[in-house]
């Protein structure tokens, strides 16, 4: 892999945002779960700003002069999950510019994040607590049904089965660990994610009336 490039990130001793005005919720699920269907859902009906983990890595390699362009690149090849530093950084950034335009105030849905422990233990404290974790639970074959599919038309260079088996690796070995540690302090909405979208989604909108979200009117 690449050195990582020198990144600069003073410890703080409370978060950049604090939770009583800045809502999070994270999106986990294996890849193929349906989260970014959900999350577009969700950003309709109750006025949150979806951020996508991935989006932000891939549009920060393909941003001329970036200096973790290459770096990037070589991990999602590798379906491996590129540092924590890089990540928290481009959401703490995203967010920034997102709440500048909103008085202070605002509602994310980080998508696909967090992938480790150290990135959601660094997020946390860095940047804010987030209110729950959102998991869309979903077997590998079915998720691996649904990306060779999207393959056919994404262009995406991980939609392949290749690159699917080590994703999924990858998710349960990494990012389970992260559903069971939210999941300790309740803060996990397990959701079943093999029925339609619009079931799910039926799901998804009882849980959040449940958390304290209301529809936006």
């Amino acid at each position: 892999m690449p050195a990582l490039p020198q990144l600069s990130a003073p410890a703080k001793d409370t978060p950049t945002f604090s939770p009583s005005k800045v809502s999070v919720i994270f999106v986990l699920g294996g890849p193929g779960a349906g989260k970014g269907t959900q999350c577009d859902k969700i950003v309709e009906d109750y006025g949150f700003t979806h951020l996508s983990a991935g989006d932000l890595l891939r549009e920060e390699q393909d941003r001329k002069d970036s200096q973790f362009g290459d770096l990037i690149k070589e991990y999602i090849k590798e379906g491996t999950i590129v540092p924590m530093e890089i990540t928290v950084q481009l959401l703490e950034n995203a967010m920034t510019a997102n709440i500048k335009e909103k008085d202070g105030n605002g509602r994310f849905l980080i998508d696909g994040f967090p992938r480790k422990m150290d990135q959601a233990i660094r997020f946390e404290e860095a940047v804010c607590p987030s209110k729950f974790t959102l998991f869309f639970d979903c077997p590998e074959d079915v998720m691996q049904e649904r990306l060779l599919n999207r393959g056919k038309t994404s262009g995406r260079a991980d939609d392949n089965a290749e690159s699917i088996k080590k994703r999924f690796k990858t998710f349960v070995e990494t990012s389970m660990p992260v559903v069971n540690y939210f999941e300790k302090q309740g803060k996990v909405v397990r959701i079943p994610a093999t029925k339609g979208p619009d079931e799910v989604y039926a799901e998804v909108k009882e849980n959040m009336g449940r958390r304290g979200f209301e529809e936006a009117q």
